[in-house]
């Protein structure tokens, strides 16, 4: 028998592959969704100065790209309106990697970056034009590989809703906004999978409609929401 190739490809890539189309196996409403009042901007400085003892759900995805890993951060904004809001981006079409898809502002480190947090905030101006000044970093969730092999720190931040963005065309087709409630509850990620070439791939969505406009957040976004919804809630 055929050794299975050590790079397995982007989901995206799959044939016709849509994850909007990819039935729903489950969802996760019989766990505890964040209470409101853990929610709040001193909560939340509190829940990172003293963190709980807790695990990520999810640390790597299955590796498809032979490219060598590189390291790389985003930013997890949470925008202080009258409730809480993450602010999300969808890339461009043409970028080489997750085109389309939605993302968090961030990037690949460079080697002038002081830290995770250094590189998540150069990335957010450059990407959307965030600006460090409406910027408090809270701190970091554990590193999250992707299949596109990048190790992301995810950094999590308080922003202030005065803040004027300026997203950058080329890679952002769109910037949105979506409530934390939503997202700390478990009521909302969905869980699918599919099988190709003997090979299962599982992943989370979270699909939002703000009125207008529907979003399909899923893969390594959806990824580090559930690991920020279980370090919220452990």
């Amino acid at each position: 028998m055929a050794s299975a190739p050590p790079f397995e490809p982007p989901l995206s890539r799959l044939p016709d592959f849509d994850p909007r189309a990819i039935p729903v196996l489950g969802v996760d409403a019989h766990l505890p969704q964040v209470p409101a009042q853990q929610q709040t901007p001193q909560a939340l400085r509190e829940r990172f100065r003293r963190p709980p003892v807790w695990a990520p759900e999810i640390a790597s995805e299955k590796r498809f790209s032979e490219r060598a890993l590189a390291h790389a951060s985003v930013l997890l904004p949470i925008v202080l309106r009258d409730q809480p809001m993450v602010l999300l981006t969808e890339r461009t079409l043409h970028l080489s990697t997750h085109s389309g898809q939605v993302a968090f502002p961030g990037g690949r480190a460079d080697p002038e970056d002081a830290s995770p947090a250094d590189t998540a905030l150069r990335e957010a101006e450059e990407e959307v034009g965030l600006e460090r000044r409406f910027v408090e970093v809270l701190g970091a969730l554990p590193t999250y590989r992707t299949g596109s092999s990048f190790i992301i720190t995810p950094v999590v931040a308080l922003v202030q809703p005065d803040c004027v963005l300026r997203p950058n065309p080329y890679e952002v087709a769109a910037i949105f906004e979506v409530p934390l409630a939503f997202l700390l509850n478990p009521a909302h990620h969905q869980r699918h999978a599919v099988e190709w070439e003997g090979v299962r791939r599982e992943w989370f969505s979270m699909p939002y409609h703000d009125g207008v406009c529907s979003h399909f957040i899923w893969g390594a976004t959806a990824g580090m929401l559930r690991n920020f919804y279980r370090f919220m809630q452990a």
